[in-house]
């Protein structure tokens, strides 16, 4: 989509602290890190939330699940973990209209968030 910002930033035409990137996914470090550790994976496919999943979108689905908890663990968290979190639209706290996954670490979490 021409104004989703995160197809912006697969395309390239903003730029991003990338950690991994393959055919399907992308991942990157968030601008607004909520924790010491805190990226995104994304599917390149613009799927708006996760309500709008289709059966066949189940491998990309976990694809992106693998490839987060595979991350976390390169970059420090497997030994005392992560918090992974995908929102789902305005009152699931979604603020871009493209499904992402949130892998937040580096710190104890609390529950609930708020």
């Amino acid at each position: 989509m021409s104004d989703c910002i995160f197809c912006k930033i697969i395309a390239g035409e903003i730029p991003s602290k990338k950690i991994y990137e393959d055919d399907e996914l992308l991942a990157f470090h968030d601008v607004n890190p909520a924790a010491p550790l805190h990226f995104l994976v994304i599917p390149k496919k613009h799927i708006p939330n996760i309500m709008e999943l289709d059966e066949a979108d189940a491998p990309l689905m976990g694809k992106l699940l693998f490839k987060g908890q595979e991350l976390a663990a390169e970059l420090g968290c497997a030994e005392k973990g992560a918090r992974f979190v995908i929102n789902c639209k305005s009152d699931g706290g979604q603020t871009v209209d493209h499904i992402h996954l949130h892998v937040l670490g580096g710190r104890r979490m609390a529950w609930p968030p708020g």
